[in-house]
């Protein structure tokens, strides 16, 4: 199972295709968006891309708040499953208990990996590059004793992403 993860686009849809693109390229079958989309058309390229998606509000969703219908988007913490593994998904990481398989946040606009007590923790960074001049986002394969995680990242002048890639046995 090959899922990717974004987070934090806020106004920048044309990152946030290029990185839903890469990682459709990547072999990636699922999306999942930990928050502050904060335009619909961020959300319009998640249904668009025809994998299947899930994404939660961040702390700077309030306008799309009454699109809930239209997008598969969640409030914070949200609880899921695909195949035979828990999901957390939230933007804000104030619930970062290991309560499920995997848990994946936003907000900090920072990459980071843990694996600790049988819980993977994961934050892709940033879409949006403005913390940093660093478009980030996060490729996860799930195999039966293995999770590798892929981060990939490029440089707002550079045309072509690098990699880094980190192992951890389940």
């Amino acid at each position: 199972m090959i899922i990717g993860i974004l987070s934090d686009s806020h106004l920048k849809s044309d990152y946030t295709k290029e990185v839903i693109d890469y990682l459709k390229l990547q072999g990636c079958e699922y999306l999942i968006h930990a928050g502050d989309l904060c335009i619909e058309k961020n959300l319009q390229l998640l249904e668009e891309s025809n994998l299947k998606y899930i994404a939660v509000f961040g702390n700077n969703d309030r306008a799309l708040l009454e699109l809930s219908s239209k997008y598969n988007i969640k409030s914070e913490p949200y609880y899921f499953k695909i195949k035979n593994k828990r999901f957390k998904l939230m933007h804000l990481p104030y619930h970062l208990t290991p309560d499920a398989d995997i848990v994946i946040f936003g907000h900090t606009h920072i990459f980071e990996k843990d694996y600790k007590n049988k819980t993977l923790f994961l934050n892709p960074g940033e879409v949006c590059a403005r913390e940093k001049p660093l478009i980030e986002c996060v490729k996860l394969e799930i195999k039966e004793n293995e999770y590798i995680i892929t981060r990939y990242f490029r440089e707002i002048n550079e045309k072509n992403f690098k990699k880094e890639e980190y192992k951890y046995e389940q």
